[in-house]
This record gives structure tokens, sequence and C-alpha cells, in this order.
């Protein structure tokens, strides 16, 4: 048997805390047998909410084709002094 997630551990102790004092709350009663019956009734709902929550799947390794290696392209960049500089102006043939 697989070892509780911390989530099933959360979600299950959260339903027994509030689902026990609300029922409680809502019955009104103070007698011992009572009380055991609440507090039964909110185990037995906290075990069913922590058994629901989705387990998470284990990792598989895919057994496609790797990946392509990565395409770097080189970036062309101008200096500030060769974008502030005037244009060179070629002597025109006569």
């Amino acid at each position: 048997m697989p070892r509780p997630t911390p989530a099933q551990l959360v979600y299950g102790s959260a339903t027994v805390i509030c689902s026990t004092l609300a029922m409680l709350l809502l019955s009104q009663t103070s007698s011992g047998i009572g009380i055991a019956v609440i507090a039964l009734a909110a185990l037995g709902l906290g075990l069913l909410v922590a058994m629901t929550v989705p387990l998470p799947r284990p990792r598989t390794v895919a057994q496609s084709t790797p990946a392509p290696p990565e395409v770097r392209l080189p970036v062309h960049r101008e200096t500030v002094a060769a974008a502030t500089a005037e244009p060179v102006r070629e002597p025109t043939a006569p």
C-alpha cells in the first residue's frame, strides 16, 4: 500500500476537523454517545476525502526520437559609435 501524499493528509485532516466542529455545533449534543458518533462520522468522511484526492502519476520516460539540437544564429549588433557616425560616401566615377 503506498504512503499517503502530503495533499491527502492535509485534505483529510482539514475535513475531519471542520466536519467535526460543524456537526457538533449543528447537533448541539452533549452526550458521550452522540459525540462519539459524530467523531466516527467525521473520521469516515475525512478518510473518504483523503482517498479521493488524485494521486500523482508516475513519470514515464518517452520512447520517442530525441529532440534536434538547438540552432543558434548570430545576431547583428551595432555599437553606439557606429550608429551615430556619419555614413561614408563613396567617390563617384567621372
